[in-house]
C-alpha cells in the first residue's frame, strides 16, 4: 500500500482521512504542521511529526495538502517546490463513492470528497478541493487551487478561476466564468461572470467587495 502524508492538521485532513481508510488506496504516515505544539499528538490516530518540509524525509510517501484555503495551499505547494520536492509525489483523493467518467481529468494534489458527481468533459486541475455533494457538469473547467465547499453546482461550460472560492449550496448558471481569487458566497446564484478577486452573494448574486478593496486599495 503507497504511503501518504497529510499536510495540515485540519478538519479537511479529518475529511480526507477518512476516505482514504475507507478505500484502501493509502496508508497515512503522518501528519504535517507548521504548529510545533501538535507535534507529538495525533489526529484521529494519525501521529503529526513535524512541518511540512518534513515531507522530504519521507521519499517514499506521497503527499496531499489538507489545508482549506486555496491560496493556503498553493503557498504550501510553492514552499516545498522551493526545497525541490517533486511535483509527481501529490497525490489525487478519490472518494469511493465518485465516479470519474473516462472524458474527465483530475490533477495532482485534488480532492473530491463523498458524492461529488462528475458528467463528461470535465477539467479539474492540481490542487482543487471539491467537498461532499458537489455537482461538476459538461465542459466545466474548475482551476488550480479552487474550492468548492459542499453541495455547490455548476452548471455546464463553467469556468471557476485559480483559487476561486465557492460557498456551501452556491450555484454557476452555465457558461459563467468566475475569476482567480475570486469568492462566492453560500447560497448565491451566480448569473453573470464574476471578475478575479471579488466577493460575490446573494440571490441572484452581486458584488460586495470589488477587487481593489479585497487588495486593500479601497476603504
Amino acid at each position: 500500500m503507497t504511503e501518504l502524508l497529510l499536510i495540515g492538521a485540519s478538519g479537511l485532513a479529518l475529511e480526507v482521512l477518512t476516505c482514504v481508510r475507507e478505500n484502501g488506496q493509502f496508508d497515512v504516515v503522518g501528519v504535517l504542521d507548521d504548529d510545533e505544539s501538535k507535534v507529538g499528538s495525533a489526529l484521529d490516530g494519525a501521529p503529526i511529526v513535524g512541518p511540512p518540509s518534513h515531507a522530504l524525509r519521507y521519499p517514499e510517501a506521497r503527499v496531499v495538502v489538507c489545508i482549506g484555503a486555496g491560496k493556503g495551499r498553493e503557498q504550501i505547494v510553492a514552499r516545498l517546490a522551493g526545497l525541490g520536492f517533486p511535483s509527481h509525489r501529490f497525490a489525487t483523493v478519490v472518494d469511493p463513492s465518485v465516479r470519474v467518467p473516462y472524458s474527465c481529468d483530475i490533477g495532482p494534489g485534488s480532492i473530491l470528497l463523498g458524492n461529488v458527481t462528475l458528467t463528461a468533459g470535465i477539467t479539474v486541475g492540481s490542487h482543487v478541493v471539491m467537498m461532499p455533494g458537489v455537482t461538476v457538469t459538461h465542459d466545466d473547467v474548475v482551476e488550480d487551487f479552487a474550492t468548492l465547499a459542499a453541495g455547490v453546482t455548476l452548471g455546464g461550460g463553467v469556468r471557476i478561476g485559480r483559487a476561486a472560492y465557492l460557498g456551501m449550496n452556491a450555484s454557476v448558471r452555465e457558461r459563467i466564468t468566475v475569476g482567480a481569487g475570486a469568492r462566492v458566497g453560500m447560497g448565491a446564484a451566480v448569473l453573470v461572470d464574476v471578475p478575479d478577486g471579488e466577493t460575490w452573494a446573494g440571490v441572484p448574486a452581486r458584488v460586495l467587495e470589488p477587487a481593489a478593496a479585497a487588495a486593500g486599495g479601497v476603504r
